[in-house]
């Protein structure tokens, strides 16, 4: 198996600044909160969490935009924080914004 994708849509809750990797690559961390009501086993269930988000290159520069708060739809996939810490973070390859 190699499927990893995930989309996801919620709101800014923090947005670090803008920095450059050493290869010169723009990026940016951030958390998204998200809250839905989702069906289990057909039922209900309410879907809360909050997330950390990393974007790069175009992606990164777009997040410059963000405020907390702002709604964002989210497409990417899912990897370790690093080797040694295991949390999954949002790796995000397209980000889409509304108002």
């Amino acid at each position: 198996m190699a499927q990893n994708r995930v989309v996801v849509d919620g709101r800014v809750s923090e947005i670090g600044a803008l920095r450059l990797t050493p290869a010169g690559v723009p990026v940016i961390e951030f958390r998204v909160t998200h809250s839905s009501e989702q069906i289990e086993a057909g039922m209900p269930r309410r879907a809360e969490f909050e997330i950390p988000a990393v974007a790069m290159g175009d992606a990164a520069k777009r997040a410059t935009t963000l405020a907390a708060g702002a709604t964002v739809k989210l497409e990417g996939f899912l990897a370790s924080r690093s080797r040694t810490m295991r949390q999954p973070v949002l790796h995000v390859n397209i980000l889409e914004t509304f108002e």
